[in-house]
C-alpha cells in the first residue's frame, strides 16, 4: 500500500458523507468526531487533526448519526439507543465508496463518534502481505481457528480474506455472527448467511447455538468476548464444524492461556483437553509502520497445532510451545520476532521499529546483534 496523493480540501461546514468520502480517498483508517474539536483521523497508525474542517458541535454529531442511521432496516428499539444508550454500534455504506463501522459513544456527557473505514470488497491474502501458509486454514474440516491481535491490527480484514478465499474455492454453507456486520459477502461458490447480533440473533453465544441447526459447514464468530461464546464455539468445533473467530491477545501462548483462564480452576483441566482436541491454528498479527512512513505491514506469529502441541496444552506446559514454533519451519510456523526480523531484513521496517513492536525485545535484539556479526540466519 502506498501513500495517497489525495490532499484534503478546505471546508466551511461539516457534512458527514462528504467527510467520509474524502477520508476514504485520503487513505484514512478511522475518523473521530468529538464535540468542540476538529474532526480527527488515523492514517498509517498515526492520529492527525483535520483542521481543514471547522470545529464541530454535539448537535452536528447527533444530526450526523440520524442522517446515516439505517432507520428503514433496524428494529424500532434500536433507534431508541440514540437517546438512551451511551454506546452502540452499527454499519453504514456509501455505495461505490466504502462501508463504515460506526461506534456512537459518550464523552464527558456529550455524544461522539468513532468510524472505522471498511473496504467494500475483502482484500486477497497476498494483497494484505499475510503469510501464504494461512491459506491452509481453509482446508481444515473442523476445529477452531483464531486470529488474534490488538484493536486495529486487521483481524477482521484477515478473516474476511479467508472467508472470501473459501467462497471462491469451495462449496460450503458459511454462517457469520457479527456485531455489527462489517464486510458484506455475495455468494460465489458458497452460500453465506450473515447474522447481526441484536438484529438477527440475541447474542454471539445464542447465534452459534442456533447456527448448529442451520446446516453450516463453517461458522464465523466476530469475536469471542466471554465464556458463553467460547463454550458455544468449542461445541461447534467438536461437532464437526470449522469455526473462525478473534481474540485480543498478542501471541499463541497468550491466546491459549487467555482461553484457559476464562474458566474456574476446577474446570480448566477439562477445558485443556477440549482445547487440545479442537484448536487447529492461531495467527497473531500486528500492523507495523514501514520505513518510509507511508503504510503498514503485518508482522505475524503463526501456530499450527500438532500432536506435540496438543500434549503440551493438556499437560499445562504451554510455555514450551513458543520453543517449538521458534525451532524450525515445520508447517511454516513462525514467531512474531522472526516475522519482525524478516521485515527488517527485507528493508520494509527499521530495526528500531522492529524492537518497538516486539513483545520479547531482548530476544529480538540478540537476533539483530547476531545479524550484525554475520551469524544470524532466516528461519
Amino acid at each position: 500500500m502506498t501513500e495517497s496523493i489525495y490532499e484534503l480540501s478546505q471546508h466551511d461546514s461539516f457534512e458527514i458523507n462528504e467527510c467520509l468520502e474524502e477520508m476514504v480517498k485520503f487513505g484514512a483508517s478511522d475518523v473521530h468526531l468529538i464535540a468542540e474539536e476538529h474532526p480527527i483521523y488515523r492514517k498509517n497508525g498515526k492520529i492527525e487533526v483535520a483542521t481543514n474542517y471547522p470545529i464541530i458541535t454535539e448537535d452536528i454529531i447527533i444530526d450526523s448519526v440520524k442522517q446515516i442511521l439505517p432507520v428503514q432496516s433496524v428494529p424500532k428499539q434500536f433507534l431508541n439507543k440514540l437517546e438512551t444508550s451511551n454506546d452502540f454500534d452499527f454499519c453504514y455504506e456509501i455505495p461505490k465508496v466504502s462501508r463504515f463501522r460506526i461506534n456512537v459513544c459518550s464523552r464527558m456527557y456529550k455524544k461522539g463518534m468513532v468510524i472505522r473505514i471498511i473496504p467494500l470488497e475483502p482484500l486477497k491474502i497476498a494483497d494484505l502481505y499475510l503469510p501464504p501458509a494461512i491459506e491452509s486454514f481453509t482446508e481444515f474440516n473442523n476445529g477452531l481457528v483464531l486470529v488474534t491481535g490488538p484493536t486495529g491490527s486487521g483481524k477482521s480484514t484477515t478473516l474476511a480474506s479467508l472467508i472470501d478465499y473459501i467462497n471462491q474455492t469451495q462449496q460450503k454453507h458459511i454462517i457469520s455472527i457479527e456485531d455489527p456486520v462489517e464486510f458484506v459477502f455475495s455468494n460465489k461458490k458458497c452460500v453465506i448467511s450473515q447474522r447481526q447480533v441484536e438484529f438477527d440473533t440475541e447474542s454471539f453465544s445464542s447465534g452459534v447455538k442456533y447456527a448448529l441447526r442451520q446446516d453450516p459447514d463453517i461458522i464465523f464468530i466476530g469475536e469471542i468476548r466471554d465464556m458463553e461464546t467460547l463454550n458455544a464455539a468449542l461445541k461447534a468445533a467438536e461437532t464437526g464444524h470449522l469455526v473462525f473467530s478473534t481474540l485480543h491477545t498478542n501471541d499463541a501462548v497468550q491466546t491459549i492461556n487467555r482461553i484457559v483462564n476464562m474458566f474456574e480452576p476446577d474446570q480448566r483441566q477439562f477445558l485443556r483437553q477440549q482445547l487440545a482436541s479442537t484448536l487447529r491454528a492461531t495467527l497473531a498479527q500486528k500492523l507495523v509502520p514501514t520505513i518510509d512512513g507511508n503504510s503498514r505491514r503485518p508482522a505475524c506469529e503463526l501456530l499450527v497445532v500438532t500432536s506435540t502441541i496438543q500434549d503440551l496444552i493438556v499437560k499445562e506446559e504451554v510455555e514450551q510451545i513458543y520453543s517449538l514454533v521458534k525451532s524450525g519451519s515445520f508447517n511454516r510456523m513462525i514467531t512474531m520476532n522472526t516475522s519482525l526480523y524478516q521485515l527488517y531484513r527485507a528493508g520494509v521496517i527499521s530495526a528500531e521499529t522492529a524492537v518497538e513492536y516486539s513483545d520479547n525485545k531482548n530476544e529480538l535484539q540478540q537476533i539483530l546483534r547476531g545479524m550484525y556479526h554475520g551469524v544470524a540466519r532466516d528461519n
